[in-house]
């Protein structure tokens, strides 16, 4: 298998970037602009807030180190494209899409970004064809 390239490894450093300031901008600017405390929040909301923010610390972690965070990234690929393939194309198909959800479409679609930038022979060749590890030693 090839190494990475420099401007593969910085164009995933982009993408994680991307995520770092963009939760930067709204999901912490909410956090601390929030005269209530998060134990007071819905639960759901304060479950997206906490899950949001674990998501937005490996993002950190993936500018330093690109490759090792892969599943992260692949976790939000995986996620989105379900969401895309299952909530608004049915919707546009049928003739029922509203004009309301056409944010989060596009929102949601900047997933495309990082189908452009994955490694797909990396990740298939250290998650499709490398062997995983034995589940109990033997001998």
């Amino acid at each position: 298998m090839s190494e990475i390239s420099n401007t593969r490894l910085y164009a995933l450093r982009a993408i994680y970037l991307l995520v770092v300031v963009g939760l930067a901008l709204t999901l912490w600017s909410d956090v601390l602009a929030s005269k209530k405390p998060i134990a007071s929040w819905g639960f759901f909301h304060g479950v997206q807030t906490c899950m949001m923010g674990a998501f937005w610390l490996l993002c950190a972690l993936g500018i330093r180190y690109p490759l090792q965070m892969l599943p992260i990234l692949m976790w939000e690929l995986i996620w989105k494209t379900i969401w895309l393939v299952a909530v608004p194309l049915p919707l546009y198909l049928n003739g029922s899409f509203d004009e309301k959800l056409l944010p989060n479409v596009m929102a949601i679609g900047a997933v495309v970004l990082i189908y452009l930038v994955m490694p797909w022979s990396y990740v298939y060749h250290h998650y499709v064809k490398k062997q995983g590890h034995p589940w109990r030693k033997l001998g």
